[in-house]
C-alpha cells in the first residue's frame, strides 16, 4: 500500500519549526508494511490544502496528515477534507461531550470556538484523543477513477499524535492487510572511501528494483548502506537481508566498521576491549572532538584520557614536546602520540597535528600518529573540505587509522 504523509502549518513551511512528525510517521508506516511514497508540507491556506489533498487521494492508498485540527481560524483540516471529499461537515455529539468534559475536568468552561473540533466530514469517524481536545479523523474517501483512499488526520502535537497512532491507526492498517507484512531495515557503516568509489566496489547492489533494495547515504564522510525489504515477519525479512549484507562485507572488507548506530569510536573501543588495551589522545586540529566522542562511547574505561593542544608552548609544558617542532608536521603528531602514551600509561597514544594555515590549499594536509610499545606509525590526510565537516572528518580519519592499526592492517 502506497502512503503519503501531509504536514500542515505555516510554521513548517517558513522553517520556524522542524517537522519531526513526518519522520516518525514514516518509520511507523514502514513498520506496518506500507510504502511511504510522498512527503508533502503545506501552509495554512485553504485552496492550497484542498489541492494537496485532492492530489494525495488520487495517488496514495493511505494518507496520514498532521496539524490543523485546533479551534483557531488557521485550523482548516476538517473543512479541507470535507471539500476534497465533496461532503458537508456534521457535528458529532459524542466528541462534543468529550471536549466539554475535558474542560470541565480542568475547572474551565469550553469556549464556543472549540465546538468546531467536534465537526467531522460526513462519513468520517472520530479517532479518540485522550490527551487533548482535538479528536482525529478517519475516513474512507472514494477516488474519482474508482478505488478508495484511507485517510487519517491527527493533531500536530506529538504527545497526542503518538498514542493515537498506537491505539487506533496502526492496528487498523495492520488488520486491513490481506496477509501480515512489515518492513525491516539493516544498516552497515563504512569509512575510508568516497561514495562513488564505494558504489563501484559493489556488484549492482544499488540498482533500483532489487529486493532487498540497498540505499546509500553520506554524513560527515561516513557512508551508510541501508538494506530494506518487506515480509510477513522480522525473521523472514532478516533471512532475506543477510545474504546482501554479507556481499557488502565481502566486497568492502575493512571499509565496513560497524552496523546500525555504530560510529568509529564504538568500533575502536570494541577492539580495545577485545585485547584488553587502553588509549589516550593528544589532539590539536580536532579541538577535543576525539576525546569527547571516545568519552561518551566508552563504558569500560578503555579510554584513559587526553590533552587538547592549542600551542607549541602548551605542548612543551604539558607533554614535554620540543617547542621547535612545526605545528602542522608529522614530527609533531609523532611526538604528541608518544608523549601522551607515556604520560597516561596507555597501550596506545593517538595524536593529531595542527591544521596548516591554508587548509584549502591543494597540498594541505593534517597529520596523525599512533604510538604503541611496538613503535609509532604516522599518516596524513588531505584537509581541503567544507568548513562545517573538516574537524569531524579529521577526527574520524584519525580514529580509523587507529582502528586499522588494531586490526593489523597498517604497517
Amino acid at each position: 500500500m502506497l502512503a503519503e504523509i501531509i504536514a500542515i502549518g505555516d510554521e513548517l513551511i517558513t522553517g520556524q519549526r522542524l517537522d519531526t512528525n513526518t519522520k516518525w510517521l514514516s518509520e511507523r508506516l514502514l513498520e506496518c508494511g506500507s510504502t511511504v511514497a510522498f512527503h508533502t508540507t503545506v501552509g495554512d491556506d485553504l485552496a492550497n490544502n484542498i489541492d494537496v489533498f485532492r492530489i494525495a487521494i488520487q495517488r496514495a492508498d493511505i494518507i496520514v496528515c498532521t496539524g490543523g485540527l485546533g479551534p483557531t481560524a488557521d485550523d482548516l483540516t476538517r473543512e479541507v477534507i470535507a471539500k476534497a471529499a465533496g461532503v458537508p461537515l456534521v457535528l458529532d455529539e459524542d466528541s462534543l461531550r468529550h471536549i466539554e468534559n475535558l474542560y470541565t475536568s480542568r475547572g474551565r468552561k469550553m469556549p464556543e470556538r472549540n465546538r468546531l473540533q467536534a465537526e467531522f466530514p460526513a462519513g468520517a469517524s472520530p479517532i479518540p484523543n485522550e490527551h487533548g481536545t482535538a479528536p482525529g479523523i478517519a475516513m474512507l474517501v472514494k477516488r474519482t477513477g474508482g478505488g478508495n483512499c484511507q485517510l487519517y488526520a491527527l493533531p500536530g502535537v506529538p504527545a497526542e499524535l503518538k498514542p493515537m497512532w498506537a491505539s487506533s491507526i496502526a492496528p487498523e492498517i495492520i488488520a486491513s492487510q490481506s496477509e501480515p507484512r512489515i518492513t525491516v531495515h539493516r544498516r552497515l557503516k563504512c569509512f575510508g572511501a568516497g561514495e562513488s568509489h564505494l558504489e563501484e566496489m559493489l556488484p549492482d547492489l544499488i540498482a533500483r528494483g532489487r529486493d532487498p533494495v540497498v540505499g546509500i547515504t553520506v554524513s560527515d564522510a561516513t557512508i551508510t548502506l541501508r538494506a530494506t525489504t518487506s515480509g510477513p515477519n522480522e525473521a523472514a525479512c532478516l533471512e532475506k537481508i543477510e545474504p546482501t549484507l554479507q556481499i557488502i562485507r565481502d566486497s568492502l572488507g575493512t571499509l565496513v566498521y560497524g552496523q546500525e548506530d555504530d560510529e568509529l569510536e564504538h568500533a575502536v573501543l570494541r577492539l580495545l576491549k577485545e585485547h584488553q588495551q587502553t588509549l589516550s589522545v593528544a589532539e590539536w586540529a580536532t579541538g577535543g572532538l576525539l576525546s569527547e566522542r571516545l568519552e561518551l562511547a566508552d563504558e569500560e574505561d578503555h579510554f584513559v584520557g587526553g590533552a587538547v593542544i592549542r600551542s607549541l608552548k602548551q605542548a612543551s609544558s604539558s607533554l614535554g614536546v620540543a617547542a621547535v617542532l612545526e605545528p602542522n608536521s608529522p614530527q609533531l603528531a609523532e611526538a604528541l602520540a608518544e608523549a601522551i602514551r607515556l604520560q597516561t600509561g596507555a597501550d596506545y597514544g593517538l595524536a593529531v597535528s595542527a591544521f596548516p594555515p591554508d587548509r584549502n590549499a591543494p597540498e594541505a594536509h593534517v597529520f596523525a600518529a599512533v604510538a604503541s610499545a611496538e613503535g609509532t606509525r604516522k599518516t596524513r590526510f588531505a584537509c581541503s573540505s567544507h568548513p562545517a565537516i573538516v574537524r569531524a572528518r579529521t577526527a574520524k580519519q584519525a580514529m580509523n587509522t587507529l582502528r586499522l592499526t588494531l586490526l593489523g592492517k597498517v604497517k
